[in-house]
């Protein structure tokens, strides 16, 4: 398909187009939906206004951004958007709303008002939303609650399901299970909120409202059809300003609710859906997600519209959940057998059912939750998918007796896909979420030793995931009075409790008020962060000052306050902070919660820095400094302790696997200058001020290799392609999918795309299901289910072989293409050592999908070395899979869609040829990639040799010879023993080099100034730089008050110099003459050395095949050895604790030996 042929779109469409149809999300449908509502009432004669309030969270986390995305839009049609400071007041704005009569000088006729919240925010604004219901609406206004449903809990403290809180409270519920259904049934809930006097729920969840889908927008569409002839009771059923609790109740159940159940009538808000309208043996009852679970479930037994109606099987769709309405349910169970109720969590509408259906003359059977004979059928607990549905529908088809040949056939091939046992092929490594690079909270959230920490809502409730002492979390705004409750009665005095700002805003200062009157010890740690990053980087309602709230702290009488910061300066002698609280460096934090700890009563620490990917944002738009200095590590002289991650927590520090050994680089594509790594007791972190990052990869691909890419052969799809993109959050997965449905739309097919992200999207797996459908009237859930993927597109090797991606896998269908090069999980920066194999990871992924059926590419290597930045690697693995012939779109519509997305167009098209490219000319990319600098050693001799090439640099010819003669006596000892062995010489050789190359002063120095490292900067920096370096100099370096440990200092670029004389002193290392040579740790270095010497010489003395593994085993213990100074001396002390176990082993084997 070339471009002339594809849709005429724009970006505008979801919120302009007047007729046709629009690629649209579940939360931009939320914002159309005023937009139509008002052009309804205007059409009608009506002058209305709109209003919407409420408060974010997962999932509709999005839902205020968008709004203010499209201020203009909404602005235009006098719709104002108001956030609440928390869910309960912004139900009660909304109930304002309803009171237009009440006071004079209406400007309009009426407000029709929107109300949003996740579920947590209905459970607390019960109250509120109670007293509107029952007080009543506006006759020309309306109240529709649009609030999330995390069924799961994916990105929730716990999963919730909110209709069963609505109904106690009278609320009707309406539960859309398409995007189409939230402009049609958004629009039904305000015209029948007006209709009955009543309060609208609106249900969304996770697959719908952060799902994107091509919809109708005919302004026509919708019909409201009012019942006629209700009974009115006198002053009618509307909001009125008088005080009336019993006659409220009275005209809620008299009046209000027979309303209700004669508009869902009237409109046909339930409806059959599929099959039979009178189903003579099953009939199939369901609701919003749990609908498209039917469908699918369906397809998979091979029962289309006609044969279910061949074999008397009808589907009920509810659209209202509560009140249930009775009529056109008897009507649809009236001559069947029995009813299958499927719905995710609780039996709201099944429970309903049974009393409707009671006193029925034909009583249908009903299942549900549980079969016939009480045992479970359908989960109560869990999601629902497809195969699942599948099972239950086959189960009761056999029941009924109607479960026909071909029929059982597909129900042996779903019980084969649910009971097959599914390959781990994970190895142990998962993608947790995990704090951003530069997240504040990698540093506020530490304890010191010995206390812990309280958890709460927000990015900081992560920690609770991590090994930082941090414990439960409550509900929002209940921040610290769990311990209000449990301190009387527990021996420990005192506990940390953080707290994020945005929700200090929203109900936290009341827990602190609580926490003082109660008279508890504990610390409230304010993470002031000034975003809410976790929904998207949204301001802070209020957007109070730090100064402000320590203000507002010391009115409430906490004991103390301190301010804690990445920049203390600009709170130093500030106006709005008073002079009674102290303000510290981040440095602080640990002396200051310490003495924290110490104060009875309840204290705060309000540690204040900008959110790191707010500030990564705003720098894009030149909206925040952006310092021009860079933290870089020198690898030749890192250690590879890991001490920068135990400083930084950073997710920016990467693995460097070299020739000498695991070391570590900054990533600088994903760095958010928080600077915390230079801490790290270690000499190889230098600080690059000015210059700019070099512009890595080629800005222009040779035409002659563009001429000859042949277009690629798509498959046809009949029905639909079902999708899975399994990425690394924040690096773009959820455009992706954006970009392939719009693509689908541009080509007249109609799409469907769900992100999972919730937490995971903080440096966790993501994922994007797809489905490209043929026909885009078509019904379609977007999730791929249990073995539907037609793809898995891989963007990241260890979320393409999480469960979640493994389960859409059906081998001998579904096409992997998979980027091979494996990118560190966050857990490294905790656990240095764990192994990264990914070529362990790729096998098992081949071994289950088939050889055959999967492509692997070291994707992000080829995009970083060719684009410049990893970032590319998500738009590369599009091009390569379309290549590969395994997506049915365009080369035209995709190039399209990532113009029409707007971002990084021409580097986007750039990383999108490159991999299409990589398919049809694998030698061209070759080619043009760069040669690797630093190959390691290929063989035992080569890395002997480099070693004594090495160490001739590092003291001299003598030196080496050492190094020399002891693997060689090492390989002779070996070589006795019976088969061809080298595990103990290739120790001997890795590690007595280790010991014997000791980074003291001079070698240090001589790493600097031997001009490799200075080839690493040109190689990364462009432009008039200069070099910072940050080290504890042992003679001269100052002690930390609470540690008495040597803490680092910032030295200038005339370090080189003082480096360059270093280089040449290093003659006098070990000498009396030598300066540094009588520390603790040179003089440890050198008896370390010496030892390892006497035990090797020991064991080739002694070297059988009995001892030979104990032996390796021994050879290798300075592996662990890593680090400087005190870093250095902890691990000396932990490996010869290992050397003595490994001695008292071989011991054992020479006994043992004798005794035979």
């Amino acid at each position: 398909m070339d471009g002339s042929s594809l849709r005429n779109v724009t970006l505008d469409d979801k919120y302009q187009l007047g007729q046709g149809r629009v690629f649209i999300s579940g939360i931009q449908a939320l914002v159309r939906l005023p937009i139509m509502q008002r052009e309804r009432d205007r059409a009608n004669g009506l002058n209305t206004a709109g209003f919407i309030s409420g408060y974010r969270g997962s999932p509709i986390g999005g839902y205020d951004n968008a709004l203010w995305a499209a201020k203009t839009y909404l602005e235009n049609q006098d719709i104002l958007f108001k956030p609440g400071l928390n869910e309960d007041l912004a139900a009660t704005a909304i109930w304002g709303t309803q009171q237009l009569d009440f006071v004079p000088g209406r400007k309009v006729d009426g407000v029709f008002s929107i109300w949003y919240g996740k579920g947590p925010g209905v459970d607390r604004s019960g109250d509120a939303l109670k007293h509107i219901n029952y007080n009543g609406t506006h006759p020309n206004g309306g109240v529709l609650v649009v609030f999330g449903d995390d069924h799961p809990g994916k990105s929730s403290s716990i999963g919730h399901q909110s209709d069963p809180a609505l109904a106690a409270n009278s609320i009707p519920v309406l539960f859309p299970a398409t995007i189409q259904e939230y402009l049609d049934f958004g629009l039904h809930g305000i015209a029948l909120s007006r209709f009955a006097s009543v309060v609208v729920g609106f249900k969304c969840v996770n697959e719908t409202v952060t799902a994107t889908a091509t919809v109708a927008v005919d302004p026509d569409r919708v019909s409201i059809n009012l019942p006629q002839d209700m009974s009115v009771p006198e002053g009618g059923i509307h909001i009125r300003p008088e005080y009336d609790p019993l006659g409220q109740d009275e005209r809620m159940v008299r009046y209000k609710l027979p309303r209700v159940l004669a508009y869902a009538r009237n409109n046909r808000i339930d409806r059959v859906a599929f099959g039979l309208p009178r189903p003579t043996r099953l009939g199939i009852v369901t609701s919003g997600k749990a609908y498209l679970d039917c469908i699918a479930a369906l397809h998979q037994l091979g029962i289309d519209d006609p044969k279910a109606r061949a074999m008397g099987i009808g589907l009920y769709k509810i659209g209202m959940v509560w009140p249930l309405e009775p009529d056109g349910l008897k009507a649809f169970a009236s001559d069947c057998d029995e009813l299958l109720f499927v719905e995710e969590k609780r039996p709201l509408v099944e429970d309903q059912a049974k009393g409707i259906l009671y006193g029925e003359e034909r009583r249908s059977r009903i299942v549900g939750k549980f079969n016939v004979d009480g045992a479970p059928l359908l989960p109560s607990d869990r999601p629902l998918e497809a195969a699942m549905v599948a099972d239950a529908i086959a189960d009761r088809l056999e029941s009924v007796g109607a479960l026909e040949a071909e029929v059982e056939g597909h129900h042996a091939e779903v019980r084969n896909r649910i009971n097959r046992n599914l390959p781990a092929l994970d190895q142990g490594i998962a993608r947790s979420p995990y704090f951003c690079s530069g997240c504040p909270h990698n540093t506020s959230t530490k304890v010191p030793v010995g206390s812990f920490a309280l958890g709460g809502i927000g990015c900081h409730g992560m920690a609770v995931l991590m090994d930082r002492n941090t414990r439960s979390i409550s509900q929002m705004g209940g921040e610290g009075v769990t311990w209000v409750g449990l301190a009387p009665f527990t021996e420990t005095k005192h506990v940390y409790q953080n707290l994020g700002d945005g929700t200090y805003n929203h109900s936290g200062s009341l827990a602190i008020r609580a926490a003082v009157q109660s008279g508890a010890s504990l610390t409230y740690k304010i993470l002031y962060n000034d975003a809410v990053a976790m929904t998207g980087g949204q301001p802070v309602e209020g957007n109070m000052s730090v100064g402000q709230i320590a203000q507002q702290v010391m009115s409430e009488g906490v004991a103390r306050v301190a301010i804690v910061s990445d920049q203390p300066d600009k709170f130093r002698g500030a106006p709005d902070v008073p002079s009674e609280v102290t303000v510290h460096d981040r440095s602080e934090l640990d002396s200051i919660q310490k003495g924290m700890r110490d104060v009875e009563g309840t204290t705060v620490i309000i540690y204040e820095q900008t959110c790191a990917a707010e500030k990564r944002r705003r720098r894009k738009r030149n909206e925040f400094p952006n310092p021009l200095k860079r933290a870089f590590i020198n690898p030749l002289v890192c250690e590879g302790c890991g001490d920068c991650s135990v400083k930084a927590n950073c997710v920016s520090i990467h693995p460097l696997e070299t020739e000498l050994g695991r070391k570590r680089v900054i990533d600088q594509s994903s760095c958010n200058k928080d600077y915390s790594c230079v801490e790290g007791f270690c000499p190889s972190f230098v600080t690059v001020h000015g210059g700019e990052l070099k512009q890595g990869g080629i800005t222009e691909i040779p035409a002659e290799l563009l001429d000859d890419l042949p277009d690629p052969l798509l498959p046809v799809i009949t029905k639909d392609w079902s999708v899975l993109i399994a990425g690394v959050g924040g690096t773009g997965v959820v455009t992706i999918g954006a970009v392939l449905g719009m693509a689908a739309h541009l080509e007249g097919k109609g799409s469907a795309v769900f992100d999972m992200t919730g937490v995971s999207q903080k440096n966790g797996a993501v994922y994007s299901h797809l489905k490209i459908i043929a026909d885009p009237a078509a019904t379609s859930s977007a999730e791929v289910g249990l073995g539907e993927a037609d793809l898995l597109l891989g963007c990241d090797l260890v979320a393409s072989v999480a469960p979640v991606s493994v389960r859409t896998i059906e081998p001998g269908k579904t096409r992997v293409v998979v980027n091979d090069t494996l990118t560190p999980t966050p857990q490294f920066q905790t656990a240095p050592n764990m192994k990264l194999d990914g070529g362990l990871l790729l096998r098992g992924l081949v071994d289950h999908t088939g050889k055959q059926h999967i492509n692997a590419v070291s994707a992000t290597k080829i995009a970083l070395a060719l684009t410049g930045d990893t970032i590319g690697t998500n738009t590369f693995m599009i091009g390569y899979a379309l290549q590969l012939g395994a997506l049915p779109l365009s080369v035209a519509a995709i190039e399209r869609a990532i113009e029409l997305n707007g971002v990084a167009v021409s580097f986007n098209i750039h990383a999108f040829q490159l991999g299409r490219l990589a398919v049809a000319n694998p030698k061209g990319i070759a080619d043009l990639l760069p040669r690797d600098s630093e190959p390691l050693a290929q063989g035992i001799d080569n890395r002997i040799q480099q070693r004594v090439a090495f160490l001739v640099a590092y003291q001299d010819v003598k030196y080496a010879a050492q190094y020399q003669n002891l693997v060689d006596l090492a390989r002779k000892a070996e070589q006795k023993l019976d088969g061809n062995r080298d595990a103990f010489t290739n120790a001997v050789a890795r590690y007595a080099f280790k010991l014997m190359a000791y980074k003291d002063e001079y070698e240090v120095a001589r790493l600097f100034t031997s001009g490799e490292f200075n080839q690493r900067l040109d190689k990364t920096f462009d432009g008039n730089y200069r070099l910072h370096f940050h080290l504890a100099p042992p003679l001269f370096a100052r002690k930390d008050p609470e540690t008495g440990l040597p803490r680092k200092s910032e030295f200038g670029s005339w370090m080189f110099t003082i480096f360059k004389i270093l280089a040449r002193l290093k003659g006098l290392r070990g000498t009396r003459f030598d300066p540094f040579g009588w520390t603790t740790e040179r003089r440890t270095e050198r008896w370390l050395r010496d030892q390892y010497f006497t035990d090797i010489e020991r064991m080739c003395e002694e070297l059988d095949s009995d001892n030979h593994a104990s032996a390796v085993e021994l050879a290798e213990m300075p592996e662990q050895i890593r680090g400087f100074g005190h870093i250095k001396l902890e691990a000396i002390e932990a490996a010869e604790q290992g050397r003595g176990v490994i001695f008292e082993k071989i011991k054992a084997i020479t006994r043992q030996d004798r005794a035979a």
